[in-house]
């Protein structure tokens, strides 16, 4: 098994003196790209649901296909960017930017589309693309910027930048809805130039050429990936606990039922969650760093699980908030960490190409997920459904803390 220059487990690397005090500057411009780009795509996120569901008429067994489709349709560009990205050193930064293009453009797409379901599932698809393309090349790029023993830190860092992105994307999208009254065109038009933004700023300030420690060579291990038997067990358990989550546009179409919410407040819904996330993105990846990454990643499911069975309580202002704030800190808690737990098992060589087939894996689920659960409300009704996804969840969770590796296996 392939381990980081360091030698030891990728699930608590050592921290050497000095490191992760400073951020490399990689990574800091990485995180201002995404930074702007979520400024983007949350204006749109925030009001899709309204606009598909209240707006067109679509049934949540409607929008969870189509949510759990699109999540999931980025599997073969995920791997075919992955592997562009690793063929030449130089590519990652180039594929990567033609990821946040293409998602740039999707927003001229929603805004040609009108209402037509062809157009917006096209423009839907395009963004989704992009997003595939993008994710495993800059992430690739993220750890082999930054020293083993701090990626916890490193991703706490870009996701802490990210998610400033996702908690203001949605107050624009509520200025502009108040400004135009609920004119979502004018939502697009803002996306739209704020994508452009993100891409302009990728190519001024992310260093072009390989990122230190990618080979300059065409991969010969990108396939090998999962001869890996920790990061088999990796993917298993992403994949696992990804086929057990609902997809966010159902707990917030379930809060918005719950507590009867006007719906030109619904895009502020994500603020709570996002909001938590910012804060706790630079603690968990340091606490991730020192304490090894596989017990955070499975806490962090834990509280996921904690926000189901709050929804399932009697909803008020409270208990509203308490679930904005467990959502954030499973974001937290798992989203750059299991970057950082897979990151140093692989190969620097193929690092790009295995960490879009984990990110596949956990897509694929996901879109299993979202569709379930879209089946089980229209068949059974939202309480029902969501005490069904409560009991998945805890029985996915249970069995990935047996599928990890400890932190004693190497």
């Amino acid at each position: 098994m392939y381990l980081a220059s360091t030698g030891r487990r990728p699930d608590a690397p050592p921290r050497p003196a000095g490191v992760g005090r400073r951020v490399p500057g990689t990574v800091v411009a990485l995180g201002a790209v995404s930074l702007v780009t979520d400024v983007s795509s949350e204006m749109v996120t925030a009001v899709l649901p309204l606009y598909l569901v209240l707006g067109l008429g679509l049934s949540p067994l409607q929008f969870g296909f189509l949510d759990g489709l699109f999540n999931g349709a980025t599997a073969l560009v995920r791997l075919l960017g992955g592997r562009l990205a690793d063929r030449g050193g130089g590519r990652h930064r180039t594929v990567a930017g033609a990821g946040y293009l293409l998602s740039a453009l999707s927003r001229l797409g929603l805004l040609l589309a009108g209402g037509a379901a062809g157009g917006i599932a096209a423009a839907l698809a395009a963004d989704r693309l992009g997003k595939g393309v993008r994710t495993a090349p800059r992430d690739a790029m993220i750890t082999l910027s930054a020293p083993p023993g701090a990626l916890g830190r490193a991703f706490g860092v870009h996701r802490a930048m990210d998610t400033t992105g996702a908690l203001l994307g949605p107050l624009v999208a509520f200025a502009v809805l108040w400004a135009t009254a609920d004119a979502y065109d004018a939502v697009f038009v803002v996306s739209f130039a704020t994508g452009l933004l993100g891409v302009l700023v990728l190519v001024l300030f992310v260093p072009a050429g390989a990122p230190a420690g990618a080979a300059p060579k065409p991969a010969r291990t990108r396939h090998r990936a999962l001869r890996d038997p920790v990061f088999r067990r990796v993917t298993a358990a992403a994949a696992l606990l990804g086929a057990a989550t609902i997809g966010d546009s159902f707990l917030y179409l379930l809060l918005q039922r719950g507590l009867d919410l006007s719906p030109v407040l619904f895009p502020l819904l994500p603020l709570g969650a996002a909001a938590c996330y910012l804060l706790l993105a630079v603690p968990a990846g340091r606490i991730a760093d020192r304490t090894g990454r596989r017990t955070p990643f499975l806490l962090g499911h834990g509280a996921l699980l904690a926000a189901y069975l709050t929804l399932l309580a009697p909803l008020g202002p409270t208990t509203a908030v308490l679930v904005l704030v467990l959502l954030g800190v499973f974001y937290a808690a798992t989203d750059g960490v299991l970057m950082a737990l897979a990151g140093p098992v692989l190969p620097a060589r193929g690092r790009a190409g295995g960490l879009a087939v984990l990110q596949t894996a956990q897509a694929l689920a996901r879109l299993v997920g979202a569709a379930g659960f879209g089946v089980a409300w229209t068949w059974w009704g939202p309480r029902p459904a969501l005490g069904a996804a409560a009991l998945v969840l805890a029985a996915a969770l249970a069995a990935a803390w047996r599928i990890l590796p400890g932190r004693r296996e190497a």
